[in-house]
């Protein structure tokens, strides 16, 4: 459904208009618009959360990248082929556009791996094809989320240099370090976290 939406249409075409002449009921074909719209805007969505609830993980590389002349939100849709590992240990060929990439975890985002790079996803066994990517969990993900997670320390260190003396900027700095060393060690900000706890101190 999320890789064939015409035939998804002609499917519902089929299935409702089957069960409204079996019923009589014409209202039966109420649904068929409503769901073909929803999954042309949601289809990957549910695919994503689909495959990695039930899926099993495996790892992919896309092999080209290929930019269209349609346009979504402004920005390029790009054409995507791929190889995924197979149980076996054998790649299968896939492909998949940015609008039918289903990418968890869901967010309102579209973010695909570069070429070449192997990454992990997840699929049903039988059907490697459609595949959904654990972006987060890819290295170009994982530099990502730290880039994001350094913002807030970023944020707080500009304005603790702007004023030392302050115990608001100070406390902000420590609790964006502590949130930020929970998850990476860095000896740097260790060692920072500790002169500022020291300075705090003094402050008080």
């Amino acid at each position: 459904m999320n890789h064939h939406g015409f035939y998804t249409v002609v499917i519902l075409f089929a299935f409702f208009g089957l069960l409204s002449y079996l019923t009589k009921k014409a209202w039966l074909l109420a649904p068929i618009i409503p769901l073909a719209i929803l999954n042309g805007f949601g289809g990957q969505f549910l695919n994503a959360w689909f495959l990695n609830k039930y899926g099993v993980k495996s790892t992919a590389i896309i092999t080209s990248d290929v930019e269209t002349n349609s346009t979504l939100n402004d920005m390029y849709i790009h054409d995507y082929e791929a190889i995924v590992k197979e149980l076996n240990g054998k790649y299968s060929p896939t492909f998949f556009s940015t609008t039918t990439a289903a990418i968890y975890p869901i967010e309102n985002a579209i973010r695909i791996p570069g070429v070449g790079e192997s990454f992990p996803v997840k699929f049903i066994p039988g059907y490697e094809k459609n595949i959904v990517i654990l972006y987060n969990e890819s290295e170009e993900g994982k530099r990502a989320l730290q880039y994001s997670m350094l913002a807030p320390v970023n944020t707080a260190k500009i304005k603790y240099e702007a004023d030392r003396t302050n115990k608001e900027f100070v406390q902000e700095y420590i609790e964006a370090l502590e949130q930020y060393l929970k998850y990476y060690d860095d000896e740097n900000y260790q060692a920072q976290l500790k002169e500022l706890k020291q300075q705090l101190k003094k402050l008080k």
